[in-house]
């Protein structure tokens, strides 16, 4: 008989000729457990999404709930489902003012889809601004913002009309005109290994955006949800997008994205034509009902409160020679090492002795941290002892 890894090479679509082959039966707070018993300390929360933990009470709680009530009745948007209502109010309250409608989709990179779709309706205007080295999704519109031509050659063409700004960069602002329909910024740039724009700049592309009537689109899939020591981002630049984009935090382990505007910007998407925007799953019941138990968890016990001083703690307890920078707000953070074969072996090394990481997409020489924003100060002293420990042994 084939074992569980057999069939998965055999029979699950690849991403990559060498995947882990990890094989979890249980997941629980900030741990998971493999098929032999042997507990992992999961650093990255599922390249951050399970911001409460892995299988917090409350949110299986309501899955269980909601499963059992109904579940898929309908496409999005035609039957008043409490679920997806009282998810988009939790997310209104907390939001500011003209943040007040939300399109529940599956996906971070269906979110940037839909906010693509969203911005050329609005704007009439059909080009679009990303940034160099930014990460947005795999779908063919993410795609094309994506700025890392390696990962978008073999996938041309893409869709015409998308410009690339660097990131940080003032200069660059001249390039947003009255063209342009929306600017797509990651508020904190993830997959380029956790890099942080200043105040100055988010507020002078704030600034432009306005002067030229494009839409301001902040991409916080990664950042979102607390993550940086504050429930948004943005809130970090005293700034407001026109555009949020939010998914993997908010699901509490399900699958869930959104896009966040003013009623009167997502009610284009509703006329000429109608249903500018469908989704079949979107807003699924049982993934909103998760997503509000999420929010709510993150509020009732006041898990923000304490992550900026939690990032403080990695970056204090993470000296070593190898270590080049220690990047990151709050616990979105990223290790920087000489190399990427370098980092590979620390990472290898950590997973064996039950630490899980990895690294990112346009900056393979980091180590990604991005726990379960509940970690303890005793778990985040073990997991730098494994990272230093095995640091030592790979560079000695």
């Amino acid at each position: 008989m084939l074992t569980q890894r057999q069939l998965f090479l055999q029979h699950n679509a690849q991403t990559t000729l060498e995947p882990l082959l990890l094989e979890f039966n249980k997941a629980q707070g900030m741990y998971l457990y493999d098929a032999k018993g042997k507990k992992y300390m999961d650093l990255i929360a599922g390249i951050g999404v399970s911001n409460v933990g892995h299988c917090h009470p409350s949110v299986v709680h309501a899955v269980q709930e909601q499963a059992a009530s109904y579940m898929h009745i309908m496409v999005y948007g035609e039957f008043v489902q409490s679920p997806q209502v009282n998810f988009a109010k939790a997310l209104s309250d907390i939001l500011p003012e003209n943040l007040n409608c939300t399109y529940f989709v599956n996906s971070g990179a269906e979110a940037v889809e839909g906010a693509m779709k969203l911005a050329k309706r609005y704007t009439g205007r059909s080009e679009i601004i990303s940034c160099h080295h930014s990460y947005h999704g795999s779908t063919q519109g993410a795609l094309s913002l994506m700025g890392n031509e390696e990962f978008k050659q073999a996938y041309r063409p893409l869709l015409p009309g998308v410009k690339f700004i660097g990131y940080d960069s003032p200069e660059d602002l001249d390039l947003i005109t009255k063209h342009t329909a929306a600017v797509f910024v990651e508020t904190i740039q993830g997959e380029a290994g956790v890099r942080v724009a200043s105040q100055a700049w988010f507020k002078a592309l704030r600034e432009k955006c306005t002067e030229t009537g494009t839409l301001l689109v902040l991409d916080e899939i990664q950042c979102g949800f607390g993550r940086t020591g504050k429930m948004f981002g943005f809130e970090h630049f005293d700034i407001v997008p026109d555009i949020l984009l939010l998914a993997k935090g908010i699901g509490g382990g399900m699958p869930i994205g959104a896009f966040i505007s003013a009623k009167e910007i997502m009610l284009s998407l509703a006329t000429n034509p109608i249903l500018g925007h469908i989704t079949t799953f979107g807003g699924h019941p049982v993934s909103c009902a998760a997503g509000l138990a999420t929010l709510q968890a993150i509020l009732n016990e006041d898990i923000v409160s304490g992550v900026t001083a939690k990032g403080e703690l990695f970056k204090k307890l993470l000296v070593h020679p190898a270590i080049k920078a220690v990047r990151g707000k709050g616990l979105m953070m990223a290790i920087a090492f000489e190399s990427f074969e370098q980092n590979k072996k620390i990472i290898d090394a950590c997973i064996a002795d039950g630490l899980i990481s990895d690294w990112f997409l346009h900056c393979s020489n980091a180590m990604r941290i991005a726990p379960p924003l509940i970690i303890t100060e005793k778990e985040i002293e073990w997991a730098c002892n494994i990272i230093l420990k095995n640091a030592d042994k790979i560079t000695v």
